[in-house]
């Protein structure tokens, strides 16, 4: 079997890392490990193709240490195991963790004391965002390293240093096709170096019309569980909340080319509840509407409803007062847990009936205090009137807020009932 040329050509040196100077320059951090040998526990997360496993072998290579390979999806915990037991024996044993994100609980739980105890040293690597995707556990004792898309300047001139090697020495290659390789490439060096292969399969004189013809679309990087995706999603949804139509749809054109379309509509009402909310609740429900009729439809279809609920919200009014009082009604809960009245127990116990609350009086309800007694005058809610709609709740609000409530029940029952 042929050995991809991308394998072929992977760096062996910290010097031949490219676009990675935050991390590999001098004086930075993984360089000073290096030469310091003084390598700490690491997850290396990023985009696909930017070189975390690369680095990660790198590391193990300039430090002269054993390192082992261990795939989160297709590794046995017997494999764990046995590698657990080479560390015992091993000086410095590295153990190159591939997809970290993906360890189910139980090799979560062989993993952690050796962490510990300093057997192995863990170099995990994932496309997922670690804040999300990594057992806290785990995360909390590991450092964490962004690998980030290569530039395009540096990708050309690695990939002209690279069609410069010997090996390449019968194949000619433009700087159009190279320039146009790399804007293929979204930054993914992988992929780069696949369609300079593919193109020399095809011809030993590369052109423009060659990489044209042979590379259709170019590279994305959003795999549905990595950070490329979530990135493109909170685009659209910083481009709707900042009424930028434009950019939001042009947000949603990369991700419909991407084809997760449970994200998109999941988004879609998290934004419209989020950020659309009491400014506009029709665009709200009429959104509801698009995402239902796109789940019928499926791709390529459900682009019309989505592309209306995306205008629809971006030109909305936007308010965030029902999220921003609900955010801060659990910030203060959880300071400041107070004990709820005691008429408003679904069963109270040990009460008088007149102490009860009045399930058959309508009329007292509005004048009941419903907050605990400290905090019986506190307010969540601002409503800050930026559409019609909210500007009439705001009156009714306002209109509310001056009823006199009474926790003494008994004394509101008193009252003659209105009728």
């Amino acid at each position: 079997m042929k050995t991809p040329l991308a394998h072929k050509l992977r760096p062996t040196l910290l010097d031949d890392i490219i676009g990675q100077e935050h991390l590999t320059g001098p004086g930075q951090i993984i360089r000073k490990m290096v030469t310091e040998d003084a390598l700490l526990s690491m997850i290396l997360f990023g985009n696909p193709g930017t070189g975390k496993t690369t680095l990660a072998t790198v590391i193990a290579q300039e430090l002269k240490r054993p390192y082992r390979m261990f795939n989160a999806v297709i590794g046995s915990k017997k494999d764990l195991n046995a590698i657990f037991e080479e560390g015992k024996l091993s000086n410095g044993l590295i153990v190159i963790v591939e997809e970290i994100h993906r360890l189910n609980k139980d090799k979560q739980d062989l993993l952690l004391p050796h962490l510990e105890d300093g057997t192995i040293t863990i170099i995990g690597t994932t496309t997922s965002n670690p804040y999300f995707a990594i057992n806290p556990a785990i995360r909390s004792r590991l450092h964490l390293f962004e690998v980030k898309p290569i530039d395009q300047d540096s990708l050309f001139v690695a990939l002209r240093n690279i069609m410069s090697r010997e090996m390449f020495k019968d194949v000619s290659i433009t700087d159009d096709a190279i320039t146009l390789i790399v804007q293929h490439s979204n930054g993914d060096m992988r992929t780069a170096i696949n369609l300079v292969e593919l193109c020399i399969l095809s011809t030993n004189e590369i052109d423009h019309h060659t990489v044209s013809s042979l590379s259709k679309q170019p590279s994305l990087d959003m795999d549905s569980d990595g950070d490329g995706h979530y990135d493109v999603l909170s685009g659209l949804q910083k481009s709707i909340r900042g009424s930028d139509v434009n950019a939001a749809l042009y947000y949603l054109a990369k991700l419909i080319l991407a084809g997760d379309l449970q994200s998109i509509e999941r988004r879609l009402v998290a934004i419209a509840y989020e950020d659309v909310g009491l400014g506009n609740p029709a665009a709200v429900a009429r959104t509801i509407e698009a995402v239902t009729a796109s789940n019928q439809l499926g791709l390529p279809e459900a682009k019309l409803p989505l592309s209306m609920a995306v205008v629809d919200l971006a030109l909305s009014p936007k308010s965030r007062s029902a999220c921003d009082a609900l955010d801060e009604a659990i910030q203060y809960v959880t300071h400041n847990p107070h004990q709820m009245p005691d008429y408003l127990r679904y069963t109270p116990v040990n009460m008088d009936e007149e102490d009860k609350y009045p399930y058959d009086r309508p009329d007292l309800w509005m004048s009941i205090q419903y907050l605990p007694e400290p905090i019986k005058n506190k307010k969540f809610l601002t409503l800050k009137g930026s559409s019609a709609y909210e500007v009439q709740l705001a009156k009714n609000y306002t209109k509310l807020n001056s009823l006199k409530r009474s926790s003494k029940i008994r004394q509101l029952k008193s009252n003659p009932k209105k009728p």
